[in-house]
């Protein structure tokens, strides 16, 4: 008798995210990690930074023992959805990040402004003193 798989969708996954209820997908599997967080040995920010997305390839990257990986598995409560639509990553656009920059040469002209008249005035004192 098959058992029955759990299929869970990105959008409930990317739900649990915090160090008390956190759950990741690695591989098309759900795992509810919760329980590991204060014992996994990068530290639960690693886990955290990863929950609401695949996690496959930081998972591989990190380059996880055979023992590790048999250790997730304890952990899977099922498998994502293949029919649900993955949530789209955030893009940076580079208009954005101009955008950032020009505002930020705006607001701190006045320092560099503020220095060069200061010393133009000093200049100006010290010579009408001789």
């Amino acid at each position: 008798m098959p058992t029955l798989t759990k299929l869970y969708s990105m959008q409930e996954a990317s739900e649990h995210n915090t160090k008390d209820d956190c759950w990741v997908v690695i591989d098309g599997k759900v795992y509810d990690v919760s329980s590991y967080m204060d014992e996994h040995p990068g530290g639960d920010d690693v886990i955290l930074d990863v929950t609401g997305k695949d996690a496959t390839d930081e998972f591989e990257d990190a380059g996880h023992s055979k023992t590790a990986r048999e250790l997730m598995e304890t952990f899977c409560i099922g498998e994502l959805d293949p029919t649900s639509p993955a949530i789209p990553e955030l893009e940076i656009s580079p208009k954005k990040q101009t955008d950032v920059l020009m505002d930020l040469t705006k607001q701190y002209w006045a320092v560099p402004v503020a220095i060069v008249s200061i010393s133009v005035i000093a200049g100006f004192l010290y010579l009408r003193r001789k």
